[in-house]
């Protein structure tokens, strides 16, 4: 089971990541556009990661969701690693995709740890 601090760290990377969408960064906005992200659609990024990390932090009341929202994620960077391949950009951009899809996928497939009473 994975602990509830991977879950609190991952939704603290994902809100963190969300705020850097928002205004934007200009590290987020030349991955975005070195994969050809359209900018008009650029403003969804931020709703789902605010909402990804909120779906994280509910491991420790809905353990369900919190796993539904990794299996989210896991999809999402997924897909950022495929529009990486396709634009042909294997930046480090490319690898940071690969990387959380693959730790999103390992927290999919183990239940958030129980939580302690007391």
């Amino acid at each position: 089971m994975a602990s509830l601090r991977t879950y609190d760290v991952s939704a603290a990377y994902l809100a963190a990541s969300a705020v850097g969408d928002a205004i934007p960064l200009p590290f987020v906005t030349q991955v975005l556009d070195a994969i050809d992200f359209p900018p008009k659609y650029r403003w969804i990024f931020t709703p789902i990661k605010a909402a990804a990390a909120v779906g994280l932090l509910s491991a420790r009341w809905s353990p369900g969701l919190a796993r539904l929202t990794t299996a989210m994620l896991t999809i999402y960077f997924t897909l950022a690693v495929g529009l990486h391949a396709k634009a042909r950009d294997l930046s480090v951009a490319t690898v940071a995709a690969a990387v959380n899809a693959a730790i999103f996928a390992t927290l999919t497939a183990k239940a958030p740890a129980a939580r302690r009473s007391g």
